[in-house]
């Protein structure tokens, strides 16, 4: 299969304007969409919770066995303008920045030119030696004993012109255990895999990734999350007020953690990069095991979480595989079952929004598309 999500019922479909209680959004389903019932379903209860939680606006894309079947905006994208959310709005994705960039490793992994159980400094020598050594897959799968954010970390307003820049932040940092006795997830773990992207490589991080991700893909909506940079589509960015409402975010800038939460996506995009990952064609199958097998610590228990990727079931034992994300101004899922080819993708531009409608939603899809017979 194509790695690019076949969007040939996309260009085929249906974009109309509808109210949601909000504003007007954009909205693309396929042609003749067999799953017209289930979105109808899922699209009030996304109007319902963006209304409900005060959202500012909110974006969900649907795609089914490679197939997109829903992709709509709601709300905002600046509440001060009222310019409306479409699916070409670009919102922080948190850590979703993760499995995009563990694709990026993986390809290195596939070329033999990155051992990830070889110590990071083979890739990276500034990284100081700790007491014990450190691996590429161990600092993946936050099981390395790198730090997270301490503080008020995550609200950085300072710009980093390199990704060994920002190893600065934490680097000279004790390890919080020995590597694979514990999991403790860290983003600045993530900041040093784009290090060691960038050592094994030979180019940088930004640029492999426009090069050998983005681009092939056909993610034409990602990229860096520059601040000081004019990016057309990119949304504005909310937090709560004290008395519950949305109100504009603090701002930051997030070039010290490309990798760890750093680029702006929309849901297609997100849609396109996991489809990408559902089955070999892009990555080779090993590759797709390395990234979505849970990692082990030495006392036999299974982290959750493989490399950049998290590993869970749903209710009925059905494999989900992703990420969400958080961030100043955002909140996100990807969420994918790559047996019935159902993968959900939503985002959020508001702080420590709550994701469990998106979660709903692929529920819903994930228990219609497993009732239907199997296609030859």
């Amino acid at each position: 299969m194509n790695p690019s999500l076949r969007l040939s019922s996309l260009l085929l479909g249906l974009i109309v304007l509808v109210a949601t209680g909000c504003s007007d959004a954009e909205i693309r389903t396929a042609a003749t969409p067999s799953f017209q019932t289930t979105v109808d379903t899922a699209r009030v209860w996304i109007a319902e919770t963006v209304q409900k939680e005060n959202y500012p606006g909110l974006s969900i894309a649907v795609s089914v066995d490679g197939d997109l079947v829903w992709s709509e905006g709601f709300g905002y994208a600046d509440l001060a303008t009222g310019e409306p959310v479409t699916v070409e709005s670009k919102f922080r994705v948190g850590s979703i920045s993760k499995p995009y960039a563990a694709a990026a490793a993986a390809q290195l992994m596939v070329a033999d030119l990155l051992d990830v159980d070889a110590p990071v400094q083979t890739y990276v020598p500034a990284f100081p030696e700790k007491e014990w050594t450190v691996t590429t897959r161990q600092v993946g799968g936050h099981i390395a004993g790198i730090r997270h954010y301490e503080g008020n970390e995550n609200v950085s307003d300072v710009r980093y012109e390199t990704v060994d820049d920002g190893l600065e932040i934490f680097k000279d940092s004790p390890l919080l255990f020995e590597p694979g006795t514990e999991y403790a997830y860290s983003s600045y773990g993530w900041n040093l895999v784009s290090a060691v992207v960038e050592g094994a490589s030979g180019q940088s991080f930004l640029s492999y990734m426009d090069e050998h991700v983005f681009g092939p893909l056909g993610m034409t909506h990602t990229e860096a999350d520059w601040a000081t940079d004019e990016i057309a589509g990119r949304v504005s960015f909310y937090v709560r007020s004290d008395e519950g409402m949305p109100v504009e975010a603090p701002y930051v800038d997030n070039s010290y953690k490309w990798a760890g939460g750093g680029f702006l996506s929309t849901p297609e995009d997100m849609i396109r990069f996991a489809e990408a990952h559902r089955t070999p064609g892009f990555l080779p199958q090993e590759a797709l095991d390395f990234l979505m097998t849970s990692q082990v610590l030495d006392d036999g228990s299974e982290t959750g979480y493989g490399f950049g990727w998290t590993t869970s079931q749903d209710t009925s034992g059905r494999r989900l595989v992703g990420h969400t994300g958080g961030s100043v101004g955002g909140t996100t899922l990807l969420s994918m079952n790559p047996e019935t080819g159902v993968v959900v993708a939503m985002a959020i531009n508001l702080s420590q929004a709550d994701l469990s409608v998106g979660r709903r939603v692929m529920q819903l899809f994930l228990d219609e598309a497993a009732s239907r017979p199997a296609s030859n």
